[in-house]
C-alpha cells in the first residue's frame, strides 16, 4: 500500500468483545483500529431510511436508519434523479478507500425539490455518529472491493492518487474501461492495491461488485424503514482488503478461529497474501509483545516527548485540536535558531505521526516554535506535509499564518482514540482541573458561616477529602479555630474517602 514501507506488519488482538488491529512500520505503532461489539462503526453501511424532518433553512434533513440519533443528510449529499457525477474526480480528492460521497461542488438545488417528510430513501453511512452528532449520510452509494470501488450512480473510471507512475495508471484504466464498455453500468475507482495487479483478478473484483450491488438493490427493494442493507465488513477482514499490500511483510493474529476466516478470505481475495497471514502462538500477549499497549497508554496523554528532549502538548477539544511545540531539555549544539529548527523539523513528523495514532480530526492548529530564518518555516512545512502524505485520511495544511501558526484539516470520519476509550473525567467534569485544597477550605469557610446563620445546632460538622481535612487541621487550623469563636459551637472534621479532592458538605448536628 502506498506510503507504507518496508518492515510493515498488521497485528490483530481478538478479545470477547473487543478486535483491535494495529499498523507497525519499522516496528513503530503507527495507526490503531478498534471495533467493540458494543459500538461497531457504521461507515460504509447501507440503510433503508425514512425521512424524518426536512430543514430547508439548513438544505439539510434529518433521517431515521434505526440509530439512537437521526442521521444528517445534506442536500449535496443526495443525487438528483438526473444527475451523475464522475469518478476520477473523486479519485483524484483522494477518496479512493470507500464511502465518501462526491466531491465538493457548487449545487443550487432546494432539498425540498429532492425528499420531503415520509420519504423513504436508501442512504450509506460516511461519517459516524461523534459527540453529540448523528451519523452523516449520503445517497452516492460506493462499494468497496480489493481492488476496485464501484459507484453505481456514477461514470467513467478514475485512478487512485497514490498511484503515481503514469504507465500504470494508464494500464489500469485501460483495462478497466475494456470492462466497462462490455456492458459493465456505473462508475470505477482503481484502488492503490491493484498497482501491479493483472486483468483477471480486476475482472474478478468487478464481477464480484457488480453481483453485490444486485443484492443490495434486491435487498432495499424488500427492507424496512429503519433496516440495514448491506453491512460492511468486520475489521480484521477489512484489514485484509484495505491493507495487505506488497509492503506488508505478515499480519499476525492471536485466535485460532479468527485466523482461519482471514485465510479463508485471503484465498478468495487475495491469494498473494494468505501465506503471509500467521498465529501468534507466544505466550506473551501479542500487543504487548510489539509494545502496542504502552503506545497505545502513551497516545492518550497530552504530553509527548521528542527524542531531542523536546515534547508536543496535544489539546483536544469540541471545536478543534491543538499541538503546542516545546524545545523543552533540548539546548542544541549551536545557537538558538537551529535549536529551535531542529526541533520542529522533529516535531513535524512526530505530529503527523500522532494524527493518524489518535486518529484526530476536523480543524487541527500547530503552534511551532517561532523561527526567524523563512527557509527554515518552509523547510519545516514542507517536512510536515511530506510526513502527512502517508496519511490514509484526506489532509489540507495552510501557510503559516502571521502569528505563527499553522492549521490544517484533517477528514474525520470516526472517533478519536481518546473519545473511544476514554470518557468525561466525573471530576473535573471535564475541564481538565479541579479546585485546589486551598480554594476549597475557603469554600468551607463560607459555607460554615452560612450554615451557622441559617440553622441553629450543637455543632457543624464537616465532611471532605483527607487533604482538605489536613489543611483545615494544619495550615488553616487558626482561622477554624477563629470560625468556631464566631459562630459560638464546635466544628468537627471528618475525612471521607470516597470524596473527590473538591467535593464537601457542611451538616448542622
Amino acid at each position: 500500500m502506498a506510503g507504507w514501507g518496508v518492515n510493515a506488519e498488521i497485528l490483530i488482538n481478538v478479545a470477547p468483545r473487543e478486535v483491535r488491529a494495529a499498523l507497525l512500520e519499522g516496528g513503530v505503532l503507527q495507526e490503531l483500529f478498534i471495533e467493540r461489539a458494543s459500538r461497531r462503526g457504521f461507515v460504509g453501511n447501507v440503510y433503508k431510511g425514512r425521512v424524518q424532518r426536512v430543514l430547508p433553512g439548513m438544505q439539510a434533513a434529518f433521517v431515521d436508519i434505526g440509530l439512537a440519533r437521526t442521521a444528517f443528510l445534506h442536500v449535496d449529499d443526495i443525487i438528483a434523479p438526473d444527475v451523475s457525477f464522475d469518478a476520477q474526480s473523486v479519485a483524484a480528492s483522494g477518496a479512493s478507500g470507500g464511502p465518501s460521497g462526491p466531491p465538493p461542488t457548487e449545487r443550487n438545488e432546494d432539498i425540498r425539490r429532492l425528499v420531503s417528510g415520509g420519504d423513504d430513501i436508501v442512504v450509506q453511512v460516511v461519517k459516524d455518529p461523534l459527540g453529540g452528532k448523528g451519523a452523516r449520510l449520503t445517497t452516492f452509494i460506493s462499494l468497496p472491493s480489493r481492488y476496485l470501488v464501484f459507484m453505481p450512480r456514477s461514470a467513467g473510471i478514475g485512478i487512485s492518487a497514490r498511484i503515481e507512475d503514469e504507465t500504470e495508471r494508464t494500464r489500469l484504466r485501460e483495462i478497466v474501461q475494456q470492462m466497462v464498455h462490455e456492458g459493465h453500468p456505473g462508475g470505477y475507482i482503481v484502488r492503490t492495491a491493484a498497482e501491479g495487479v493483472d486483468a483477471e483478478r480486476l475482472r474478478a473484483d468487478l464481477e464480484y461488485l457488480e453481483r453485490l450491488w444486485q443484492h443490495v438493490r434486491e435487498r432495499s427493494l424488500r427492507a424496512a424503514a429503519g433496516e440495514i442493507v448491506h453491512e460492511d465488513l468486520p475489521l480484521g477482514l477489512r484489514m485484509l482488503r484495505d491493507e495487505l499490500g506488497r509492503s506488508v511483510e505478515r499480519v499476525l493474529v492471536d485466535d485460532a478461529a479468527e485466523l482461519e476466516h482471514l485465510r479463508r478470505f485471503a484465498r478468495d481475495f487475495i491469494p498473494s497474501g494468505a501465506p503471509r497471514i500467521e498465529l501468534h502462538a507466544a505466550s506473551r500477549p501479542i500487543f504487548d509483545l510489539h509494545g502496542v499497549e504502552e503506545e497505545i497508554n502513551r497516545a492518550l496523554e497530552r504530553k509527548v516527548p521528542l527524542k531531542s528532549g523536546g515534547h508536543l502538548v496535544i489539546d483536544q477539544t469540541e471545536s478543534m485540536t491543538t499541538i503546542d511545540v516545546n524545545t523543552g531539555g533540548f539546548v542544541g549544539h549551536r545557537n538558538l535558531e537551529d535549536t529551535i529548527f531542529r526541533t520542529n523539523l522533529e516535531a513535524a513528523v512526530a505530529i503527523a505521526r500522532q494524527l493518524r495514532l489518535r486518529n484526530l480530526g476536523g480543524i487541527i492548529i500547530i503552534d511551532f516554535i517561532d523561527m526567524t530564518d523563512e527557509s527554515h518555516r518552509v523547510q519545516v512545512l514542507a517536512a510536515l506535509e511530506q510526513a502527512l502524505a502517508a496519511d490514509h485520511a484526506q489532509t489540507q495544511v495552510a501557510p503559516l499564518s502571521t502569528l505563527g501558526l499553522v492549521e490544517m484539516t484533517r477528514k474525520r470520519t470516526r472517533e478519536s482514540l481518546e473519545h473511544l476509550l476514554c470518557e468525561i473525567c466525573p471530576t473535573c467534569d471535564g475541564h481538565g482541573s479541579v479546585r485546589s485544597v486551598e480554594t476549597v477550605c475557603q469554600d468551607i469557610f463560607r459555607e460554615l458561616l452560612r450554615q451557622a446563620r441559617q440553622f441553629t445546632s450543637r455543632e457543624l460538622l464537616v465532611l471532605a477529602h483527607q487533604d482538605v481535612v489536613e489543611r483545615l487541621l494544619g495550615e488553616e487550623s487558626t482561622v477554624l479555630a477563629e470560625l468556631e469563636s464566631q459562630v459560638g459551637r464546635p466544628i468537627r472534621l471528618q475525612a471521607e474517602t470516597l470524596y473527590a479532592v473538591d467535593r464537601y458538605d457542611v451538616v448542622p448536628a
